[in-house]
């Protein structure tokens, strides 16, 4: 694909626009209109993917989650739901849908695009039962681990937060949020420039990049600088992380008022924000893989799945496709669920042809309605 060119409307409140904001969503079709660091790019994929794709929902896991953000997979399947405003973790069975409130993070202070946002399950979980957090405080964002004990009464299954990493800068839009272990078992996190825009090519600061440590918070080895978790820089708003089958590492994030962006993120790699948005073709700076006009994206959480990148938009209200071929898209990305369910906030997944969905229509920018939100079994292809 040699642009991705999406129709052009041009706004001026987009999620996360000139503004920071994401604009309200109306639901439609409901009431409104490795061991080390991961491979680098390389060859095509043995096999491409088609050109269009299918996702059916075939199940409505369960409903009346209240801002719901992070999703994580436990080793046996069940699923733990952040929320955003309310600082609370919720496991809900993947088999009934029967949901549990496992406990609250401490020092969440939620406001604006802030407050707990994703999670993680630590890759040594069968041994540490340790699930990792980015969250908002009054002071800054931070990951913490927390352990997770399940014999203790529900609601009370947390324990006090191990502050990982602290610092991340904090801001009423663009605080990034999104955590994930990768397939050498270091953890991601793509970070916002709180609306900041000099702190995503500010080297020094940990706003607006991705970052790469070890599970204990430190600077993972093989980074581009031995002494900082920053493994790339030049991004807004990174609201999605995911790996390829060849260990190749993907991000989404949020454009301005023209672009969004789809990455492959290299090691030390500039993507380009603020000096350029989309493809610029400016020196020095790494360009997009995929673009889409922010109307129609604003994309959060992202997955891999049968070849293809999936991509949960927020103000576009659809579930975008991404067929990959190596390190480009193989073929014009292709939507599904469009004005369906609201706003869509994270994906997930868990192996062969299933991805979980979250909606986001009780985030105070969507038109919740009875039983939002929602997490919602897809089968894709």
């Amino acid at each position: 694909m040699t642009a991705v060119l999406a129709t052009a409307v041009l706004m001026l409140a987009a999620g996360c626009s000139s503004g920071g904001a994401e604009a309200p969503g109306q639901g439609g079709g409901r009431t409104s209109p490795a061991a080390s660091s991961p491979a680098p790019s390389g060859a095509p994929s043995a096999s491409v993917p088609p050109a269009k794709g299918t996702a059916t929902v075939v199940a409505t896991l369960t409903e009346e989650l209240k801002s719901p953000w992070g999703l994580a997979a436990l080793p046996d399947g069940d699923l733990l739901v952040s929320s955003r405003d309310e600082g609370t973790i919720t496991r809900v069975d993947a088999e009934s849908g029967k949901k549990t409130e496992i406990g609250s993070v401490p020092g969440v202070a939620p406001g604006g695009e802030g407050g707990l946002l994703g999670l993680a399950v630590s890759p040594a979980y069968a041994s540490d039962h340790q699930v990792y957090a980015y969250f908002t405080t009054d002071s800054d964002n931070r990951i913490a681990r927390l352990l997770y004990d399940e014999r203790k009464p529900a609601g009370q299954q947390l324990g006090a937060p191990d502050t990982v990493l602290r610092g991340i800068p904090k801001g009423t839009i663009h605080n990034g949020g999104r955590i994930a272990f990768g397939p050498d078992r270091m953890l991601y996190a793509g970070t916002g420039e709180t609306g900041e825009t000099g702190l995503a090519q500010d080297k020094a600061s940990l706003g607006g990049k991705i970052l790469r440590m070890t599970p204990d918070g430190e600077p993972a080895p093989g980074n581009p600088e031995p002494d900082s978790p920053v493994y790339s820089l030049g991004h807004r708003n990174v609201q999605g992380l995911a790996w390829d089958t060849e260990k190749r590492l993907w991000a989404v994030e949020f454009g301005q008022n023209t672009w969004d962006e789809l990455n492959l993120i290299e090691p030390g790699k500039n993507y380009g924000w603020p000096e350029t948005e989309g493809r610029g073709e400016r020196r020095g700076f790494t360009e997009p893989v995929a673009q889409w006009r922010t109307s129609e994206a604003s994309p959060s959480g992202i997955a891999y799945a049968q070849g293809s990148i999936w991509m949960a938009a927020l103000r576009g209200e659809r579930l975008w496709r991404i067929p990959l071929d190596g390190t480009k898209a193989a073929a014009d990305p292709q939507s599904f669920l469009e004005e369906e369910y609201g706003r869509l906030r994270t994906v997930l997944a868990p192996g062969g042809d299933r991805l979980w969905l979250l909606t986001s229509e009780t985030d105070t920018r969507g038109t919740p309605e009875d039983g939002d939100d929602r997490l919602l079994r897809l089968k894709v292809s």
